[in-house]
């Protein structure tokens, strides 16, 4: 169904002129530090939190799409702590974000990201997200296999597997360090390479994050998106990527069978 055009040239307009109102009002730190910590909110928090308030809200329908069996599937005291360390994730990475933006703006730099009081294209913003997603494929598909060699997997990634049956969640469930270069840096890094405006970068994060937390969720929606992940956290050997591409080249889309004697 087609957007009537008369719509689209009264929203256009008006959001141009807000954004240029925004530009014009707050320094540009603000504007990507709040705006990122908004998306953060709005497309991660309170999606996770949606699928794991199926069990309460519609019982019979979220046991009908759930991929793992209910011995699986984590208790209250687990589902409490993760939230806990997700947070704290949450935290860590804000600060880090206030800090290196504070910095940047005693080097003159204005943003990591560009902020002008034009709104970017919808062909740039298509463009730039089509090449972040490749961007991010490779940072996140070597940095999750480097994770698994023994050496990191025990200190750092382990934690992030100690959940079998996955929750939207447990995501960020993360070591901090693993939070920092497998989870944040693969998505904020790709539209900095590429000079994006900021706008495409929250467009970019918003997809990244409801993703996440779908793939992480334990349902079976969306074209079985979920599927592929939770069975990473089930047989830990196996789709280590997001698109499924670098799993497809390296060989790694498909459990191996072990090898008799």
């Amino acid at each position: 169904m087609e957007i009537p055009k008369s719509i689209l040239d009264q929203v256009l307009p008006q959001a141009t002129a807000y954004w240029a109102h925004i530009v014009a009002t707050y320094s540009p730190q603000k504007i990507e530090f709040v705006g990122t910590l908004l998306a953060q909110f709005l497309t991660f928090w309170l999606p996770s939190i949606c699928y794991m308030l199926l069990d309460v809200l519609a019982p019979s329908f979220s046991q009908r799409h759930k991929i793992q069996p209910a011995p699986k599937q984590p208790n209250r005291r687990e589902i409490v702590r993760c939230f806990l360390v997700v947070l704290q994730n949450q935290i860590l990475s804000s600060v880090l974000h206030l800090t290196l933006l504070f910095a940047a703006s005693h080097a003159g730099i204005k943003s990591t990201y560009r902020i002008e009081t034009s709104l970017p294209a919808p062909v740039e913003i298509l463009r730039d997200v089509f090449f972040s997603l490749l961007i991010r494929e490779a940072l996140f598909y070597y940095s999750h296999r480097l994770l698994h060699i023994p050496a990191l997997y025990i200190p750092i990634h382990k934690k992030h597997h100690r959940f079998t049956a996955p929750i939207a969640l447990a995501a960020q469930f993360a070591h901090p360090i693993e939070h920092i270069f497998a989870n944040t840096l693969p998505i904020s890094l790709p539209p900095q390479l590429l000079g994006s405006h900021v706008v495409t970068f929250w467009v970019f994060l918003a997809y990244e994050l409801m993703n996440t937390a779908t793939v992480h969720s334990g349902y079976d929606f969306f074209c079985h998106k979920a599927k592929m992940h939770d069975l990473h956290h089930e047989k830990f050997n196996l789709n280590y990527g997001s698109l499924g591409l670098l799993d497809w080249v390296h060989g790694t889309d498909k459990l191996k069978k072990r090898r008799t004697a």
